[in-house]
């Protein structure tokens, strides 16, 4: 089966990145970790996308209007890298091709750090992308893993990330830590805006989407709420699943009292 690949066209982009945010639908990221990534590139960091689905079983919009708005908003979160896989949208399963097919682009792009969605949410997407996920950052390590000629990793040393983790703004659960997004509050709702087939005014699924008019006051409620935990005025959560070790009790960051 034909990867279907629509990165960011530019002459600077580069072969890899340093962390890779990957979520099942257009519009996943923006939601859920695109103030994170804009943090990361003021330091620095080379950020991509991958989203695994193109949008045509949306409510709103099609899979040519998604496309367009991604790549908007691509450009607004200032990422390096952005492209879609071919998994059905409304119907993502984790099956040994669409792990290769993953593992793939986690290969080319060779992120240290992976950003999933969390492994438990109401959408059967969401969900299934976090074990996806997982699982093709780790099929990218095997030496010996067999891929499809039409993927063209032949020549690409195994490689795995460093560092998963999981956005978990979609799930009610106490994150590990949050990331101070308050300087890109904004921008990151600008980039979520960009998605206009999704968020402009229509008729079409009202009852399922958010008004225009509230996506604003619902950003930035959710964004302080996880801001409070850690002493800022916005931030966005995550969860690892790992223990981590503190070398230098001096350094650490959030006060107690």
């Amino acid at each position: 089966m034909t990867l279907n690949v629509d990165a960011l066209a530019s002459s600077n982009t580069p072969a890899t990145v340093d962390v890779l945010a990957i979520a099942a639908h257009r519009d996943d990221v923006e939601q859920t970790c695109g103030g994170t990534l804009l943090a990361q590139a003021d330091l620095g960091w080379h950020t991509g996308i991958v989203d695994l689905t193109q949008g045509e079983g949306g409510t709103r919009g099609t899979a040519a209007d998604r496309a367009a708005e991604a790549a908007a908003a691509a450009k607004i979160l200032r990422v390096s890298h952005r492209e879609a896989l071919d998994l059905p949208d409304g119907n993502v399963e984790n099956t040994q091709a669409n792990r290769l097919k993953l593992a793939a682009a986690i290969r080319r792009l060779r992120p240290r750090v992976v950003i999933l969605p969390y492994w438990q949410g109401r959408h059967p997407d969401h969900y299934r992308a976090s074990t996806l996920g997982y699982e093709a950052c780790f099929v990218a390590g095997l030496k010996k893993a067999e891929f499809p000629p039409e993927l063209r990793v032949d020549d690409l040393a195994p490689h795995r990330p460093y560092k998963i983790l999981y956005a978990s703004l979609y799930s009610d659960v106490r994150p590990t830590f949050v990331v101070d997004i308050t300087k890109h509050i904004e921008t990151r709702l600008e980039s979520l805006l960009a998605y206009r087939s999704q968020y402009g005014a229509q008729t079409v699924g009202s009852g399922l989407f958010v008004p225009e008019e509230d996506i604003r006051e619902r950003m930035f409620a959710t964004a302080r709420h996880y801001g409070l935990l850690a002493g800022v005025k916005y931030a966005e959560p995550f969860v690892q699943r790992e223990v981590e070790r503190v070398d230098d009790l001096m350094t650490l960051g959030s006060p107690s009292i």
